[in-house]
């Protein structure tokens, strides 16, 4: 499996968010809630519009660890959220694909769509990085901790055991080996 990294430079991620607001709403909604909630893709496209429509939080139950989540919905993210909702039925899927399934019932596009849709995005706008749908749960980790330095708290919101996973898995370790080996003989 290949490691897939974040978005570090924040003109390539406005670069990226306005590929997707111009190319297709839906994906950049998707794209917005992964970079501003740290949720994983496979807690994204479970939420329904009933989980977002006038709520403070998502509340959700990971489906990776079975543990009960709450994110706030910041007002950047909601911003995005209500236009994209107006109208929409309660019981629908945030990230609705086009197909439905063989009985005819809606669903939500796949983790392999979303992979697809990033990829696509990141590979458009001349990114030359790994990405993944863990893109955008790094992405949230990485600039999260540039902003606020407090590994704890984004080891609370990853539900990650130690610190060092967090760090290595928003690549601020590899970050800092590269930048010490570097200077090194400076």
């Amino acid at each position: 499996m290949i490691e897939v990294e974040p978005i570090k430079d924040p003109e390539q991620l406005d670069k990226l968010c306005e590929y997707l607001k111009e190319k297709n709403y839906r994906n950049y909604v998707m794209f917005m809630i992964g970079i501003n909630t740290g949720l994983r893709i496979s807690d994204i496209l479970q939420l329904k519009v009933s989980d977002v429509r006038d709520k403070e939080f998502i509340t959700t139950t990971e489906i990776k660890t079975g543990k009960k989540k709450k994110v706030i919905i910041s007002l950047p993210l909601r911003k995005v959220l209500d236009p994209f909702i107006k109208g929409k039925d309660g019981t629908e899927y945030l990230i609705m694909s086009q197909k439905k399934t063989k009985a005819g019932m809606e669903k939500p596009i796949t983790r392999e769509a979303a992979y697809m849709i990033i990829k696509g995005a990141a590979k458009a706008i001349g990114f030359t990085g790994n990405v993944g749908t863990h893109t955008m749960r790094k992405t949230f980790g990485y600039h999260y901790y540039k902003k606020y330095k407090n590994l704890a708290r984004l080891q609370k919101i990853f539900n990650h055991r130690e610190e060092h996973i967090t760090l290595v898995y928003i690549g601020i370790d590899q970050e800092t080996i590269d930048r010490e080996i570097n200077n090194l003989w400076r």
